[in-house]
């Protein structure tokens, strides 16, 4: 098929402004065209490029919907040659083609073909996994949020430590780990989290991880079975939504005001298995779960006997104030699950993380994590340990929120310069990153696409909600990894994409509401 002739096809179908993001609607007309066979098998697709001008979209739509399709076996990518239709897409099988799994026995030629690669068949739930994933080819850069600046790490300090070790390698450290991980670390992670958090625990109650996504997977395996109720809160980290999801749990997602989690009389009458928050800084909103929540959330689960995880998210970057003590701090009834890592203060690719768990737990924690995981990194881990015992983590992390908090007032200053009071902005009192918020009908998913072709990584607001066709609009923006002088450089470019966003609502406000527009 030509590309006008494809591009007019899809044209027909993509309509902007009707709530389903542009992305979605050229993902499901593609994949009709290759279902109903006007996209043939073997069929090569124009070059993301190409399309993308032709339907007035960003590039980078296309190509995530041509990595999409890929994934789902609709079609087949070869470096160098281009992406074409797969002999697999759905109604693209040769008839005859034995209903058993079996080989037919006259195959279709195209089939036969050695070149092509077959996609992974991928399950219900493994499907259902990719086609919601969030995660980002972006991972550093204005304004990616929640990475810190990792050019200031204390690199010269982390490598004495490290090759002491190497000088002479221990054996026990090089092995798998058992038994939670190094004790070393977990009595300096005892010491560190009872002066810092008022969390109180025991070092055999810290078991360590690779981060958030695995301690908390630890948890639910441990603690549910699938089909089992999980409340999270709404909006929330779509990398957790998606570990719930693959290991089979319902989510039931519970709104959020300036409280923090807030359930109705409905939601604590069915009482779930568990129960997952961010009380320091609520994620993405930013805000701080009150005392009084705090308590009605320990006495439910007191009661109800449900367990409630604590993520406690960049609670050690606080710019206002005086922060909460954990929840973990507050709970005598022991129902508790403690969750933490070192991606924030120190860099993200250490992967190393923590769970502390009720005593009770500690043993089978342990077990499982070894169990599961078959943990090793203890010469990394004792690294770690000596980095904190010495007083280093602490020293760093008193730099980086001095340097944070500069860059989020340059920030806060490059909104209010653009745009003065129009825009909200919430969530900037703590963590990485701050959120504005849009009026309704702002499309945030093309702010973000449109951010991205002038290399600015907006993560947009709606896509966090359970709901995102109904979710709030706005940006994430993450001023940690953006040097300070190029904070308002870099958002006077993404207000180019905002601004265009702004324009078209004020034009179909004119066209479908003049007289509001003119009050």
């Amino acid at each position: 098929m030509r590309l006008s002739v494809l591009s007019d096809w899809l044209g027909q179908r993509l309509e902007r402004g009707n709530g389903q993001p542009i992305y979605r609607q050229l993902h499901l007309a593609l994949q009709e065209a290759m279902s109903s066979r006007e996209l043939p098998p073997g069929t090569r697709l124009p070059s993301s490029r190409l399309l993308a001008e032709e339907l007035g979209v960003a590039r980078n739509t296309v190509t995530q919907v041509y990595e999409q399709l890929c994934l789902e076996g609709y079609a087949t990518s070869f470096t160098g040659r281009g992406t074409f239709v797969a002999d697999s897409a759905p109604g693209n099988f040769p008839r005859g083609a034995a209903s058993n799994g079996k080989t037919a026995t006259k195959p279709n030629a195209a089939l036969a073909r050695t070149d092509v690669i077959e996609p992974p068949i991928l399950s219900a739930r493994g499907g259902r996994l990719i086609s919601g994933a969030g995660v980002s080819k972006f991972q550093s850069g204005a304004f990616m949020p929640g990475v810190p600046d990792v050019s200031k790490f204390p690199s010269r300090v982390w490598n004495r430590l490290n090759s002491k070790y190497w000088r002479r390698p221990r054996p026990d450290l090089l092995t798998y780990a058992a038994g939670g991980g190094h004790g070393p670390l977990r009595l300096a992670l005892t010491e560190y989290l009872r002066t810092s958090r008022s969390v109180q625990c025991t070092p055999e109650q810290i078991i360590i991880t690779t981060g958030i996504h695995q301690s908390v997977d630890l948890a639910v395996r441990l603690l549910s079975d699938p089909g089992d109720v999980i409340w999270t809160e709404d909006p929330c980290y779509w990398g957790i939504k998606s570990v719930l999801q693959i290991s089979g749990l319902q989510p039931r997602a519970i709104a959020v005001d300036e409280e923090g989690i807030c359930p109705t009389p409905a939601d604590l009458a069915a009482t779930p298995k568990l129960i997952l928050v961010t009380p320091s800084h609520q994620y993405p909103l930013g805000a701080v779960m009150s005392l009084a929540r705090r308590r009605m959330l320990l006495e439910y689960a007191r009661q109800t006997g449900c367990w409630i995880i604590e993520d406690d998210y960049d609670s050690e970057y606080r710019y206002s104030g005086r922060p909460l003590a954990s929840l973990q701090g507050l709970d005598t009834s022991g129902k508790v699950i403690y969750v933490g890592s070192f991606g924030k203060t120190l860099y993200p690719g250490l992967r190393v993380g923590y769970v502390v768990v009720p005593e009770i737990l500690a043993e089978s924690f342990a077990t499982a994590s070894a169990e599961l995981y078959r943990e090793g990194q203890l010469l990394q881990q004792a690294v770690l340990a000596e980095f904190i015992a010495e007083g280093h983590f602490t020293s760093h992390i008193r730099r980086m929120r001095a340097v944070y908090s500069r860059r989020r007032e340059l920030l806060l200053q490059a909104i209010a310069k653009r745009y003065g009071n129009a825009l909200q902005v919430t969530g900037e009192d703590a963590g990485l990153h701050l959120v504005i918020s849009f009026p309704k009908g702002i499309d945030d998913r093309e702010i973000a696409d449109s951010a991205l072709q002038r290399n600015i990584v907006a993560r947009p607001l709606s896509a966090y909600f359970s709901d995102s066709l109904h979710g709030a609009s706005g940006l994430l923006l993450g001023y940690a990894c953006v040097p300070d002088e190029d904070i308002e450089k870099c958002f006077t470019e993404l207000s180019a994409s905002i601004d265009e966003q702004l324009q078209r609502r004020v034009v179909s406000m004119a066209l479908t509401d003049p007289e509001r527009l003119a009050g």
